[in-house]
């Protein structure tokens, strides 16, 4: 199966939206511990053969200790969130989330279509913007942000209207701040190649007509197409849940991340 990436490679690049509460934090040195973490002696080792293998181990270490007291400061790793139970219990999408996967998929019927919506954690981004800067351009982006990017960051989404052998209307759009931002509407006449995720299916499409950019056309189909979407619960409540869903599960995804990686260095 190819990756969702594959299907929305053909969207431009955009200007990413700074995430503050996804920002990794700066690691204290190793080296200023105590010289106790720095025996390099082979007859003292438990973990790996390299020499550092101690060292990489504790900064993992370090890391997840912090992971887990924020956790456990917003309520702990395995609650769900009010919004995320809120959403479940409406029982029109149905989440499909694997462990592991960088990946979301929504899916939902609709009459007789059947309705995805894939978006994917890659699209976080998790630097810190301020990094290099000094106090004082410190002090005003965060004062800046606090005004300017209280929304949340643009994800970007691949929506499937599909009804059997009919056809399907693929939508390429960013969820941002409660709205989704349309770029492009592609029909397909066989509902297969439309809704595969396979590198064949994806050469395929590649190949065929994408449709027009959506802001050239006219601002009254323009609304039409979006009240056609709303109607489908492809509205302002999923484009809120859609970056909520993905920093969440990009925070799960790194945390397992940290534990595996330093599983994997401490195995002998």
């Amino acid at each position: 199966m190819s990756s969702f990436r594959s299907v929305i490679q053909r969207l431009p690049a955009v200007t990413r939206v700074p995430v503050a509460n996804v920002t990794r934090r700066t690691f204290v040195p190793i080296a200023m511990r105590s010289v106790a973490l720095r025996n390099f002696s082979t007859s003292m080792r438990r973990l790996g053969e390299g020499e550092t293998d101690s060292e990489l181990a504790a900064s993992l270490q370090q890391e997840i200790n912090y992971e887990k007291e924020a956790a456990e400061t917003a309520g702990g790793h395995e609650s769900e969130p009010d919004w995320l139970r809120q959403f479940k219990s409406e029982g029109i999408w149905h989440v499909e989330d694997k462990s592991g996967s960088d990946e979301i998929a929504l899916t939902r019927e609709f009459g007789n279509e059947n309705i995805r919506v894939l978006f994917s954690i890659g699209e976080i981004d998790t630097t810190d913007p301020s990094h290099e800067l000094d106090q004082n351009e410190n002090d005003q982006v965060s004062a800046a942000a606090e005004d300017e990017f209280e929304g949340s960051f643009p994800v970007r989404c691949a929506i499937n209207v599909t009804k059997q052998n009919k056809g399907s209307l693929n939508i390429d759009a960013q969820a941002q701040d409660g709205q989704f931002m349309i770029e492009n509407i592609t029909f397909y006449k066989d509902d297969v190649l439309a809704t595969e995720l396979t590198s064949d299916a994806d050469w395929q499409r590649r190949g065929l007509y994408m449709g027009p950019q959506f802001e050239t056309l006219d601002e009254n189909v323009q609304a039409q197409f979006e009240s056609y979407l709303a109607e489908r619960g492809i509205s302002t409540g999923l484009a809120l849940f859609i970056p909520n869903y993905a920093e969440l599960k990009e925070q799960r995804e790194y945390c397992a991340w940290l534990e595996n990686v330093k599983n994997f260095v401490e195995s002998n």
